[in-house]
């Protein structure tokens, strides 16, 4: 077998395992992170298919946006877990310190690296790169499909996690 055979496996075996565990899970934070790891299963699938901007778009949308909604929604709505949880805990101090030391030893470990220090490359005319992205996005030629909808998906999950986040008053009652 070829190595690009070998990754499509692990990722198309990613994909059916995390989406089983979705569907499982009682516990809905642990639902939300294996949705991700399935969203991500699915973008390396596209990587593979070199649908790297369909990749893009999975992460950046799906992950980067849908997904924290959801996560952002259930932690707003403490109460669907049925526990209590208290806002800060005894661990708070040892957590903090140990953000900040990962931060340091990132800081300190990537200082020697060319990249870190580096300008970036002086642009073209800003007016020109802004206008060719427009044209691209906004064009029928262009992502103009795929734009639309991802905006149209944010939208969604944008109304969903607020849907989820202030129930009506019915629902409350019943």
């Amino acid at each position: 077998m070829e190595p690009i055979q070998i990754v499509f496996l692990i990722g198309a075996a990613l994909v059916v395992v995390s989406a089983v565990m979705v569907v499982t899970r009682r516990n809905l934070i642990h639902a939300a992170l294996y949705l991700i790891l399935t969203l991500f299963g699915v973008a390396v699938i596209f990587v593979l298919l070199q649908a790297y901007y369909w990749a893009v778009i999975q992460v950046v949308v799906y992950i980067g946006a849908i997904a924290i909604l959801i996560i952002m929604a259930i932690m707003v709505t403490r109460d669907v877990t049925g526990e209590t949880v208290e806002p800060f805990n005894r661990n708070l101090i040892g957590a903090a310190l140990l953000g900040v030391m990962a931060a340091g030893v990132l800081i300190w470990s990537l200082s020697d690296w060319p990249g870190f220090s580096a300008l970036a490359p002086a642009a073209e005319t800003g007016e020109i790169v802004v206008q060719d992205l427009g044209v691209q996005l906004f064009s029928a030629e262009g992502y103009l499909l795929p734009t639309i909808l991802a905006s149209v998906l944010l939208l969604a999950a944008l109304i969903a996690a607020i849907r989820i986040a202030f129930p009506n008053e019915t629902e409350e009652d019943n």
